[in-house]
């Protein structure tokens, strides 16, 4: 245990004392050095002695201010003397109970207050309730998180427990206090990763790091390791989340030096490292790279494929104008729709009624796990397996969202939302969006499929370039014989819901030029529009996939993807909400490890958290 704190050097501030300035003076220090101690922040002081055995102690008269209040009136020296007293005063009574702990040899493990047995049987039955407190933190506990509910329920459940926890423990050894709480959260994460550190041994391994701000505007650097274990098993584990205060490159490496220098690894058993190409720190990440390559120039760099795919569409978004007009209106309808409760109520029960009325009929087969409940869902910014989504939830719901648009038209409360309601509903019955609906369907299918395979925790590069591969295939196949399959699709589409055909050797109609287009609707959706955006994509595929990776020989531990760090950053949103939003960032890094990889944390037993706990440097 440590003794008392005395910052010596500290500037002692003054106080006045019937005219006269006074302060904490620090020879007394050198007079009381075995217990008296200052608090810098609230400018008092204390007896360590007292505080810690106040409950343990007869004959309390004269502590209170050295122990709860604190010590204050610099003026009266002599208070300082007769706090000690006589032999058998509560200070001296305090200091030999501190004397058994502080003899060297002597732990909070092995003479815990020199108590005799019971007591210090009450104390591990506290520690244990209230490090199964903690490690209760799986979907399905009646209380989720709520640290004092659940050793309040422990006890409850056992009579051996309730003797000694919560009302019944001593006041100051009640094992529930925040920082009990964080130190124990923060033992069964330093136990995860040093089980991870085990795991990877004396092996090269890749780094695949990002970064997103937490609830509170912080930037957050997740971390995780890319590995081979020794069954042959390729391993993704997270092992940090740091908090940068500025974005430089050299924070972040910094950072990751600080990770890699506590767990004791070497810089020259990276094998490889990825970022996420999207990140807004793209720049950074690319200046720590090349940080990173200097030191170890094996540290191949592979540009997440998950992102990859990503800007691929993205660029076809940007690139075609009838491409990125479609989405702008699945974006208005959103802001339409989804935003408002009443609305989206008014969809969903629409649809199910439209269920039970062709199931009534024999229209739709029924049965286990069939017709569920669906919602117009909003898709990530930059997540385009999300876009999907919301284009099948369109095709699903698009007779009830069309119900409601007409609803908002003539109904609607908000002048602006009645004019966008109008113009979604002009633009939902032509042919232009059911042409770009089903194309985007189209290839939007086959991109989520690859993504959902990048994005595996097991997948290596040689298998995501065969994959891309196939998926370029694919790309070539549509673009050469998907046409009479797409169109069928459209003009299906449209005369399910009574939407105009259009006859494909007619002149196309340019509703920006008022100059005649020369060209028939065939020619401009089949070759500007079909083909133009698939050559888009196939060249994107292209620049973005290149093949050279198929030489790298480090083929099994290359990071492909960044999705594991990222699934980090949904934990976090659940560890820091907005109503917890001071959290710690230690503890926050503690709760997301023991999260994240449940698998291990579950793993940790009571004994050795009891163990670490035991060794920390804390008191009570």
């Amino acid at each position: 245990m440590r003794g008392p704190c005395q910052p010596r050097g500290h500037e002692f501030p003054k106080k006045l004392f019937q005219s006269k300035l006074r302060r904490f003076n620090p020879a007394w220090f050198d007079l009381y050095g075995d217990w008296l101690e200052y608090s810098v922040k609230k400018d008092k002081a204390y007896c360590l002695f007292c505080y810690l055995f106040r409950d343990y102690t007869e004959n309390k008269c004269g502590s209170h201010a050295f122990v709860i209040k604190g010590f204050d009136d610099w003026n009266k020296t002599e208070r300082l003397r007769d706090h000690v007293g006589a032999v058998n005063s509560f200070h001296n009574s305090a200091k030999k109970r501190a004397d058994y702990l502080m003899k060297p040899g002597q732990s909070i493990v092995h003479a815990f207050y020199k108590q005799n047995d019971a007591v210090k049987n009450e104390y591990k039955i506290r520690l244990n309730a209230s490090i199964d407190a903690c490690h209760d933190e799986s979907m399905d506990s009646v209380n989720k998180g709520n640290f004092l509910e659940l050793v309040k329920y422990t006890a409850e459940q056992n009579e051996l427990v309730s003797k000694v926890v919560l009302e019944n423990a001593p006041k100051n050894n009640q094992m529930v206090s925040h920082k009990i709480q964080t130190n124990i959260v923060h033992c069964f994460a330093e136990e995860v990763i040093e089980s991870i550190i085990k795991e990877v041994g004396h092996d090269i391994f890749c780094l695949l790091v990002d970064e997103s701000a937490d609830v509170s505007d912080k930037e957050q650097m997740a971390m995780v390791f890319r590995f081979v274990d020794t069954h042959g098993v390729v391993k993704e584990r997270f092992v940090g989340l740091t908090h940068v205060k500025e974005t430089s490159s050299l924070s972040l490496k910094s950072a990751v030096d600080s990770l890699f220098a506590k767990h004791g690894l070497s810089m020259k058993k990276l094998g490889g490292q990825g970022y996420d190409g999207a990140s807004n720190m793209k720049g950074e990440f690319n200046g720590m790279r090349a940080l990173i390559l200097r030191e170890c120039s094996s540290a191949y760099y592979v540009h997440c494929f998950a992102h990859q795919l990503q800007l691929v569409v993205v660029a076809v978004a940007q690139k075609h104008f009838g491409v990125g007009d479609f989405f702008d209106k699945i974006a208005v309808l959103l802001n339409v729709v989804g935003a408002s409760c009443k609305r989206k109520d008014m969809v969903r029960e629409d649809y199910r009624n439209k269920v039970e009325e062709k199931t009534k009929k024999g229209e739709i087969k029924t049965g286990k796990g069939l017709n569920q409940e669906i919602s117009f869902q909003r898709p990530g910014k930059t997540r385009w397996g999300s876009h999907y989504k919301t284009l099948l939830r369109l095709v699903d719901l698009f007779a009830s969202i069309t119900k409601v648009l007409e609803y908002v038209e003539i109904d609607g409360s908000d002048g602006i939302k009645r004019r966008q309601a109008n113009g979604l509903l002009k633009y939902f019955h032509t042919f232009d969006f059911v042409f770009y609906l089903q194309l985007m369907l189209l290839l939007l299918g086959i991109t989520n499929s690859l993504s959902k395979a990048l994005q595996r925790k097991d997948q290596d590069i040689l298998n995501a370039m065969s994959l891309v591969k196939s998926t370029k295939q694919q790309l070539y196949k549509i673009r050469d014989d998907g046409w009479e399959s797409l169109i069928d699709k459209v003009f299906s589409f449209c005369e399910n819901y009574k939407i105009e055909f259009l006859v494909m050797d007619d002149e196309f109609d340019s509703k920006n030029s008022r100059k005649r287009s020369n060209i028939t609707n065939l020619y401009h959706y089949k070759v500007e529009c079909f083909y133009t955006i698939l050559d888009m994509q196939i060249q994107e595929f292209n620049d973005r996939f290149d093949e050279v990776y198929r030489l790298l020989k480090l083929v099994l531990t290359l990071p492909v993807a960044t999705a594991t760090v990222e699934r980090c950053f949904s934990a976090m949103k659940i560890a820091k909400t907005s109503l917890r939003n001071r959290i710690s960032d230690q503890f926050l890094n503690d709760c997301v490890v023991c999260f994240v990889e449940k698998e291990l944390s579950e793993k940790v037993t009571n004994e050795v958290v009891v163990k670490r706990f035991q060794n920390m440097d804390l008191v009570g």
